[in-house]
């Protein structure tokens, strides 16, 4: 999951924002939140389920669906634009093949068939297979290039929540060379063109129109976090642009007031269809549409206003100017927990699913209140992902490593 920093259109040194990797931050440590809600959620297939459910939690999870995935993706693709600069297309590949491709097949040899396999135990309490005896069923796969980019299929076998991991991975490597090209002369011109364009009222807002027709028209995909992969594929297209220059950057900080309240009203009113349609996702009826339609637009228009509004506060308290940094043998505790937490991302997103299904598979069985029991699986979960994360893989090369981190 890659660090992103503001973007120049002529020599200047990118700048760190740190508002960005807040974002990462808050949007991985809501997974367990909302992860742990589908537990207790009346339409979603969870791996396991409480006997109780709601339709509340639809509700609360839309509000951030609408947004989260998809600045994950335009984050990434910001942090693309730098990578390439530094790196060259051969160096970028091989970093992503190293960050990303590692830690997705250690995953899926290591902890992704636990969610799989208590799936069956509490769909049948006579189920009575061992881990062992599951595992070469799980991995009993066939190749399905339809599927791209999750050409490996199974009965059982699944990337699950590390579809973000695999879509990641696909783009980049599909999008660096001709991104690349991209950063020369006729690139540049482009990208001048493109900034003058972005300076007229309500032009940022545009991209919203191809990722709204997207969602309407192919569809949602439930399994990967309500989006079409091809809308995230628009988002990460969209990051790696607004990193070619900071005029692009001013018009987000000018129109986040503007694209808060129109996603607003339009989050409201892709309600009525999710909430009474039978299949919202894919149902080709009007009200799915629509619903879909104002689903796409929201989610584009909620990544403008936050990143224009997170700009606008930073940009505010830099006024007057702060000291330079200290060196990194004087940093604040502040600073030390911040890099800390940035670097305990990714590491964390593929820790935490299996986490959360095997403490709720303990959790459902007890005679408790609904609440109780969502609170116990969101404390418990964060409390043995970070423990995991801290005294298993953080501390040796050979772990970091395999979990995507630099030595």
């Amino acid at each position: 999951m890659s660090q992103a920093r503001t973007g120049t259109s002529g020599a200047t040194s990118p700048e760190r924002r740190p508002e960005l990797d807040a974002i990462r931050l808050l949007v991985v440590v809501g997974l367990v939140f909302f992860h742990s809600a589908l537990v207790f959620d009346e339409r979603d297939d969870f791996y396991v389920k409480n006997d109780e459910t709601t339709g509340l939690t639809m509700i609360g999870a839309g509000l951030g669906v609408v947004w989260a995935m998809p600045a994950l993706f335009l984050i990434a693709g910001l942090g693309t634009w730098y990578s390439l600069r530094k790196r060259g297309p051969g160096g970028f590949l091989r970093e992503r093949l190293l960050r990303l491709g590692v830690p997705l097949v250690f995953a899926l040899l290591t902890i992704m068939p636990v969610p799989q396999w208590l799936r069956l135990r509490a769909a049948d309490p006579s189920y009575d297979e061992s881990y062992a005896r599951f595992l070469p069923r799980f991995y009993d796969v066939r190749f399905d290039p339809g599927a791209f980019p999750f050409v490996v299929q199974g009965e059982h076998f699944e990337t699950g929540h590390l579809w973000f991991v695999v879509l990641l991975l696909a783009f980049s490597l599909l999008l660096a060379l001709p991104a690349y090209a991209l950063r020369g002369g006729a690139g540049a011109r482009l990208r001048d063109g493109a900034a003058k364009a972005v300076d007229r009222r309500g032009v940022v807002l545009l991209p919203a129109l191809p990722i709204a027709l997207i969602s309407a028209l192919v569809g949602l995909e439930e399994s990967y976090g309500g989006w079409s992969r091809w809308a995230y594929l628009l988002f990460f297209v969209c990051g790696f642009a607004l990193a070619a220059d900071d005029r692009f950057r001013a018009v987000m900080r000018r129109e986040a007031l503007l694209a808060a309240g129109a996603g607003g009203v339009l989050f409201l009113a892709a309600l009525p269809g999710f909430l009474t349609q039978d299949d919202p996702f894919t149902a080709m009826t009007p009200l799915a549409v629509a619903a879909r339609t104002f689903f796409g637009l929201t989610g584009w228009f909620w990544l403008v206003a936050i990143l224009g509004l997170l700009d606008r506060h930073l940009l505010a308290r830099r006024s007057p100017p702060r000291p330079p940094s200290p060196p990194d043998g004087e940093r604040s505790g502040r600073q030390r927990v911040y890099a800390y937490l940035g670097a305990a991302v990714l590491p964390f997103y593929v820790l935490h699913q299996p986490v959360v299904v095997a403490v709720a598979y303990g959790v459902v069985g007890w005679d408790w209140p609904m609440l109780p029991k969502y609170l116990v699986i969101v404390l418990v979960s964060l409390v043995l992902t970070t423990t995991v994360y801290d005294l298993l893989v953080r501390r040796t090369r050979v772990t970091r490593f395999l979990f995507g981190m630099r030595g």
